[in-house]
């Protein structure tokens, strides 16, 4: 058991009336009188937490059976008192490296009651781990005395990636595909559909003459026929991440290969929503994993279990390999999203090459995840000499990157470069886009 503050007030009173005792009955009879009302003190205090061991509350926990990384995940702790009402404290033993809202959590309970209370926790790192037992601490009835014990709850939770983003996001599509709120979009499309009559403002490279001619033959004088044309709904998405020592670095508490990770399984997400058959690849000096293009909203599953145990590592990516392996396996015209991100003109000149060798044959897109704290160094203005320095580096990264950037769009690759934290809603938005207007 554990001494309460007042435990700590009555000894103290004690020890302050000892002169005034001293002066009425002597020093000894003081120092006598004294220690018999700590012991009795002391005895209470014991006899307040042993009391509390016949009424104790009963704590369960409950934790999403798959974390989120990089968000505010809820664990419910469901307290429920007995015959008294109780004054406890809670201690969760969460995983050591995890953000928590609250270490510690107060309540008082009534009595012969249930009370949930809540707190959340923010996971770093994708993986397993142990979470512990439950530290308690319930208040004596006499609020001399806390009752201390351990409620066995010991447990392995595993942290995937951004799950909480994925369900907004399917929400997200879900709603923008139903016929009251969807917005038709309007484009050149790629498979013939039906032929129709003419009509003012059509494009005339869509007359079909021979069906018009045809048509002529047989009913006399007659508008042209134009052919209807609808886009291609089965088209190819492959998502290239590099798993390479760029995407090592930490990004607002991530790592770059975090982010780029819940980008691509949000991307894979919208093109399986869309009819689409996605596939992913990734690579390192090697084509680490690679899961060859499939369509269906049951596939999802298959890429987040596949893909939620891949680390990064310290090794220097082969593009040029990545890409080799692509064009080697998907012969079919196929938009290629790569993951990664940009230092310099002379760094991304291996990049270069591999998103070239890709157009124009497929689509290639190249996607960065830039760091927000750059952009902040080099949009502060200061006077101090050290951090001028540090502001002329920020801008000359900058500076680099969006020549490296007019390279690839030279060369008909398309480029999003974005905020490490932004970057999985640009994606979509940008590969919804890309749809809407049959770039592929």
């Amino acid at each position: 058991m554990v001494p309460a503050d007042r435990v700590y007030i009555l000894l103290v009173i004690g020890i302050a009336i000892a002169p005034i005792l001293a002066m009425l009955f002597g020093i000894y009879t003081s120092i006598g009188i004294t220690l018999l009302f700590d012991i009795f003190v002391l005895a209470l205090m014991v006899v307040d937490g042993l009391r509390v061991r016949r009424d104790r509350i009963e704590v369960s926990r409950q934790i999403p059976s798959r974390l989120s990384i990089g968000r505010d995940n809820p664990v419910v702790l469901t307290v429920k008192s007995g015959n008294t009402n109780a004054v406890i404290k809670i201690r969760d033993y969460y995983p050591t490296g995890f953000g928590v809202s609250t270490p510690e959590l107060s309540t008082t309970v009534g009595m012969n009651s249930t009370q949930e209370l809540t707190y959340t926790v923010h996971p770093t790192q994708r993986g397993e781990f142990a979470w512990g037992n439950l530290q308690v601490r319930q208040l004596g009835f006499w609020g001399l005395a806390w009752n201390d014990w351990q409620i066995s709850q010991n447990l392995r939770v595993k942290v995937y990636p951004d799950l909480v983003g994925l369900r907004s996001l399917s929400i997200r599509l879900a709603l923008q595909s139903s016929g009251s709120i969807r917005q038709r979009r309007m484009g050149i499309g790629t498979e013939f559909a039906e032929l129709r009559n003419y009509r003012t403002g059509d494009d005339l490279r869509l007359v079909d003459w021979k069906a018009t001619a045809r048509r002529v033959g047989a009913y006399g004088n007659t508008p042209p026929l134009v052919r209807v044309l609808e886009p291609e709904q089965e088209q190819t998405l492959i998502i290239l991440l590099d798993r390479g020592r760029l995407m090592t670095a930490k990004v607002q508490g991530l790592q770059r290969f975090d982010w780029g990770l819940n980008a691509t399984l949000s991307l894979a997400l919208a093109g399986l929503h869309r009819g689409d058959r996605v596939g992913v690849g990734v690579f390192d000096r090697q084509m680490h994993t690679w899961i060859p293009p499939e369509r269906g909203q049951n596939y999802l599953p298959q890429l987040i279990d596949r893909l939620t145990p891949i680390q990064p590592v310290l090794l220097e990516s082969d593009y040029l390999g990545a890409v080799t392996n692509v064009v080697q396996r998907q012969t079919r015209r196929a938009l290629v999203v790569l993951i990664t991100d940009i230092v310099d003109v002379t760094a991304s000149t291996e990049l270069l090459a591999a998103l070239s060798r890709l157009a124009p044959r497929y689509l290639p897109f190249c996607v960065t995840l830039r760091d927000p704290q750059v952009d902040r160094l080099a949009h502060t203005f200061t006077e101090n000499v050290t951090n001028t320095y540090v502001r002329a580096v920020a801008l000359d990264l900058l500076a680099q990157r969006q020549v490296a950037f007019a390279q690839l769009k030279q060369k008909g690759v398309l480029v999003l470069d974005a905020p490490a934290h932004q970057i999985t809603d640009q994606l979509v938005e940008r590969y919804l886009q890309l749809k809407a207007r049959n770039q592929l």
